[in-house]
């Protein structure tokens, strides 16, 4: 009992013609892993399922035909072209490019020689099957040695499989009962068991040291992950193997985020020039701010230089152009400019034509009003 391929040039013109009966896929689709063969006549599918001897199997490209009598493989083939059954003939089992790695597992499944009483063909789909889409429930936790920290993170994207032994596929992955089998039918179980691979892959490279930001691009390292977790139950157990992973996006929790963007600032601000540009720009700031301030500019510069003189420590870490940058906005601001350098130098000012000394306090003004106890200007 097995399948025999068809003599070349036996099979030109209307198949209909030349055999009982063909043998067809009934559909394979991008996203189908098994379909049934359908006998087939000049009006279309037939309604039985049941292959007699010595009709023509049509196998097409990618695909692998199974055929089994009462559940069980009695013979197979794993290159496309055309297929006579023939009950007479031992199995001819045509490896195709699985080679011998098929046998081993022929002999646990083949059936034991008893008559062939239901006999049926089914296709599997050897293609590798693309755009499966997977998403984290949860957020993985991934320790970065860069950011020294447990950082969480979620992500989403696609990932494909192809069925490698097409007869582990068939005796451990199909129901008995299917005669249809997408993804979509075992996503489920499959994708559950996929992103547990996931957060395991996604934990070795962390502990690989690989930088969190760049799990995205390593696409190729992460499928490598994921087939050495996966082996032993996808691969050595149901026959298929995750081929390719791509991460479309990867997000952080808002903790993580926080983190991330305060060890940035903090390895922006270690460079000298971008250190200096902030100082520059923070001080130009503050001397526009006390300018404008309504409780007069004169107090203000002074808070400013006493501020200033608090954060020493950081204003040191800056180079001499901030000084002098300094120097130069506080000569410009206008009326207020001698209260500032007066405030910078931390002693007595010059009285100013126009300027009055408070009769009660001593302060130096300008207005009508003393500037510290709010005593008129003498006439």
């Amino acid at each position: 009992m097995g399948i025999i391929r068809a003599a070349v040039g036996s099979v030109t013109g209307a198949l209909s013609d030349q055999f009982l009966e063909v043998v067809e896929p009934v559909n394979m689709g991008a996203q189908t892993l098994m379909t049934q063969g359908k006998l087939k006549n000049k009006s279309g599918f037939a309604s039985s399922d049941i292959i007699s001897n010595g009709s023509c199997v049509h196998v097409y490209d990618n695909q692998f035909m199974i055929l089994t009598d009462g559940g069980k493989i009695i013979d197979y083939t794993a290159e496309p072209g055309y297929f006579i059954i023939d009950n007479s003939s031992a199995p001819s089992l045509f490896q195709g490019q699985f080679k011998a790695s098929l046998k081993d597992v022929w002999e646990r499944f083949k059936f034991n020689g008893s008559s062939p009483q239901s006999q049926k063909v089914f296709f599997i789909n050897t293609q590798e099957i693309k755009g499966i889409k997977f998403g984290t429930r949860n957020a993985i936790n991934y320790f970065d040695n860069f950011y020294n920290a447990e950082l969480f993170l979620r992500a989403f994207g696609t990932y494909s499989i192809q069925v490698t032994n097409p007869l582990l596929f068939y005796a451990n992955a199909c129901p008995r009962n299917a005669t249809q089998l997408e993804v979509a039918d075992i996503n489920e179980q499959y994708l559950n068991e996929f992103l547990e691979a996931l957060q395991a892959a996604i934990n070795q490279m962390s502990a690989d040291g690989e930088r969190i930001s760049f799990v995205a691009s390593k696409s190729t390292t992460l499928s490598k992950y994921m087939a050495d977790v996966l082996d032993s139950t996808w691969n050595d157990l149901r026959g298929i193997e995750v081929v390719s992973v791509g991460i479309g996006s990867i997000s952080y929790d808002e903790e993580s985020q926080k983190l991330i963007n305060m060890r940035n600032q903090g390895a922006m601000m270690q460079d000298p020039t971008i250190r200096e540009g902030y100082v520059q720009s923070a001080v130009a700031q503050g001397l526009q701010n006390a300018g404008s301030n309504p409780a007069g500019a004169g107090a203000a510069f002074m808070g400013m230089g006493m501020g200033m003189n608090a954060a020493g420590g950081f204003m040191q870490s800056a180079s001499a152009t901030n000084a002098a940058q300094m120097q130069q906005q506080a000569q410009a601001a206008p009326a207020a400019a001698p209260q500032a350098e007066a405030a910078a130098a931390g002693g007595p000012r010059v009285k100013q034509p126009g300027e009055w000394f408070c009769p009660e306090c001593g302060t130096l003004n300008g207005g009508k009003f003393c500037m510290n106890c709010g005593t008129k200007k003498p006439e």
